[in-house]
């Protein structure tokens, strides 16, 4: 059985951005639905683990995901096939970038298929069950995608820091009143060795 989605959807990054975000599997493996964990193989290949519910059946689904094509910053792919409650689990989903005046248009297509035991038992449950999902993952994209990437604080390099900085002012000099001021008499100025009388 397969189901086949498609859509689209904007947003204020670059096409670079977005491609940049579609293709890290750190950033785009949580957005799928009833995520629990994963682990990342190399740039392009990750497994990721979901939890499964189709009525009463209930489930953990194991998936290899590869990112299958990537064309930047146009084109990105992902092909992922998996294992759960006795069935075999495919899934594509790709994405078209587009430059727009204001960000990206972003174009997506999605397939999935299921056979063995949980096509069976879930009948027509299936389809609006999967519907759902791919909608929570282009939700959870579209959320992610709404504002452009947090830019970090530039930090001012030495120079700008000292022309920014106060120029220090040195500490103001306190004056010692003279001997006359103090009321004391000045001590008799002394003689040098040269002028000295010689002694009798």
């Amino acid at each position: 059985m397969a189901i086949t989605f498609s859509g689209e959807f904007t947003s204020p990054r670059t096409p670079g951005e977005v491609y940049d975000f579609l293709c890290d599997a750190n950033k785009f493996g949580p957005l799928l639905p009833d995520f629990e964990s994963m682990s990342v193989e190399d740039a392009t290949h990750f497994t990721v683990k979901v939890r499964v519910g189709v009525g009463n059946i209930r489930g953990t689904a194991e998936i290899s995901m590869e990112l299958s094509h990537a064309v930047r910053p146009t084109r990105a792919q992902y092909q992922g096939r998996g294992n759960a409650v006795g069935s075999q689990i495919a899934i594509s989903t790709g994405f078209d970038l587009s430059p727009l005046a204001e960000g990206t248009r972003i174009a997506w297509q999605g397939e999935a298929s299921v056979l063995g035991k949980l096509a069976l038992l879930a009948g027509g449950m299936l389809e609006p069950v999967s519907r759902k999902n791919i909608q929570m993952l282009m939700d959870g994209l579209r959320s992610s995608l709404a504002s452009p990437p947090a830019q970090g604080v530039a930090q001012p390099t030495p120079s700008e820091a000292a022309q920014s900085a106060p120029a220090e002012q040195p500490a103001p000099q306190q004056e010692l009143p003279s001997a006359a001021e103090q009321g004391t008499p000045a001590a008799p100025a002394q003689s040098t060795p040269e002028e000295l009388p010689p002694p009798e």
